[in-house]
Order: structure tokens, then C-alpha cells, then sequence
């Protein structure tokens, strides 16, 4: 991959992201990231589940997609192999992707956004873009099949991450800031799950006051007016008279 003769170096979106690949360049026993060979801006990844839960033992390969203003925009994360958390072959939606820009802080990085990535497979979808809930067992069942998936870029995922044990995790010790941030994820994913709930609820109220004050709208219509009704009554009276003339020249003048 020389990237140095393909894209302009001074661009700075170009020299983090060929910092990054540096940086990322051996995989380890938990992940391997890396751009494909003529994108510098798509990577693909394969994390393996974390521990403990329903996902452990299960290789997930994806792809990250960076937009041009890297790092001052988040990466799009699309999954690949079924895993029963994601969907596959769509962009979710994580408070570290492109769904949600607002939370994205550019001192992190492709590395943080796999830290990210890991932390929230455990936790509820809670209806967001992208997010199933599968039952335990069927994302256990999931996470043997992925031994065997194979990437038509990358290969086999069994064969992609180090099969040497780094000692910490995501072969990397953790700073202060990641730690902080893998605890925070979740917390803020929440947040803004609850504030889009909170959101749309008034859109419905608005929508039902619409249609209670068109139906009084109609009821009004419907209603005789106070006009109406002296029409009516005057309209019955002439009409009455002009029957009283002709009924007396009919039969009383003569």
C-alpha cells in the first residue's frame, strides 16, 4: 500500500489516517484494523467478542468508512458478519459514528472507536439505527459460526488476528482518557436514546391537538349560526304573507 504517491500527504485527514495505519499495522489477539488496498478512507476490522457475555469467542469483521474531514467527523462502522447485536451490511448507529457527530471528539481515533465497538455489544439495542436483539443462545450459536466467515477482502477471520496472547487489552495498555471513555459510552448512548424519545413525543401530541381542534372545526361548521337561523325564520314569514294576499284576492275580494 503506497498511499504517499496516491493521495495528497498535506492533507491532514490523509497523515492521521496513514499515522493510524502505522499504528495498527500488527494485529493482535483482540483486533486488526487496516485500510484496503486502493481506499486509504475505508478499513476493515475484526474484533473479537468480549468476554464474559454472549458474544465471547465470536470474530466480527466490519468495515469503517471515514468521511474526507477526518478527524473533525466521525467513521461510519458497518458489520459484516452476523452477530445478533447488529445489523450487517448497514451503518449503525453508536454515539462514536456518524448517527451522532455532536459526541464525536476528534482525539479519538480508529483504535477508540474499536474500543467503543466492543463496549456496546453487550448492551440493550434499545431500538437505535442498526440494533437487534437477539436471545443469548442465538447470538452464542452466531458467535461459533463467525470461527469459520470468511471476508472476500481480508480472508478468513480465524487466520487474521495474532494468535499470541499481548497481556493487555486490545494489545495496547489503556490510557486514563480511553478507560473514561469505555466507561462513558454507554452512559451517552442512553442519553441519546432518551432525549430522541423525548423528542418525539411532543410531534404526536401536536398531531393529536391538529385533529381535535379540525374535528371542532367541523362540529362549528356543522352547527346552525345564530344568521341562519333569523334567515329561516324571515324567509318563512314572507313566505306566509304572500300565501295570506293571494289566498284574500283569490277568495275574499270577490
Amino acid at each position: 500500500m503506497d498511499f504517499e504517491k496516491k493521495y495528497n500527504t498535506k492533507s491532514p485527514a490523509v497523515k492521521r489516517l496513514m499515522r493510524e495505519a502505522c499504528e495498527l499495522k500488527e494485529p493482535t489477539e483482540e483486533y486488526c484494523a487496516h485500510p484496503i488496498e486502493d481506499n486509504l478512507f475505508e478499513w476493515h476490522f475484526t474484533v473479537l467478542g468480549p468476554s464474559g457475555t454472549e458474544f465471547e469467542g465470536g470474530l466480527y469483521h466490519g468495515r469503517i468508512l471515514l468521511p474526507t474531514e477526518y478527524p473533525m467527523k466521525p467513521p461510519n462502522i458497518i458489520l459484516l458478519t452476523p452477530n445478533g447485536r447488529f445489523e450487517t451490511n448497514k451503518k449503525i448507529c453508536l454515539s462514536i459514528s456518524g448517527h451522532h457527530p455532536e459526541t464525536w471528539q476528534p482525539s479519538w481515533s480508529i483504535r477508540t472507536a474499536l474500543l467503543a465497538l466492543i463496549a456496546f455489544m453487550p448492551t440493550p439495542s434499545n431500538g437505535t439505527i442498526g440494533a437487534i436483539d437477539y436471545s443469548a443462545e442465538e447470538r452464542q450459536a452466531l458467535a461459533r459460526k463467525s470461527q469459520a466467515w470468511e471476508c472476500s477482502v481480508c480472508g478468513k477471520l480465524s487466520n487474521i488476528l495474532s494468535k499470541t496472547s499481548t497481556g493487555n487489552i486490545l494489545g495496547k495498555a489503556v490510557t486514563q482518557d480511553e478507560t473514561n471513555f469505555i466507561q462513558n459510552v454507554v452512559f451517552k448512548a442512553e442519553e441519546l436514546n432518551t432525549n430522541n424519545v423525548l423528542e418525539t413525543e411532543p410531534t404526536r401530541n401536536v398531531e393529536t391537538n391538529d385533529i381535535e381542534v379540525e374535528a371542532a372545526q367541523v362540529n362549528q361548521a356543522s352547527e346552525p349560526t345564530l344568521f341562519d337561523s333569523v334567515s329561516n325564520i324571515m324567509i318563512g314569514l314572507i313566505l306566509t304573507a304572500i300565501g295570506f294576499l293571494v289566498y284574500r284576492r283569490l277568495f275574499l275580494i270577490q
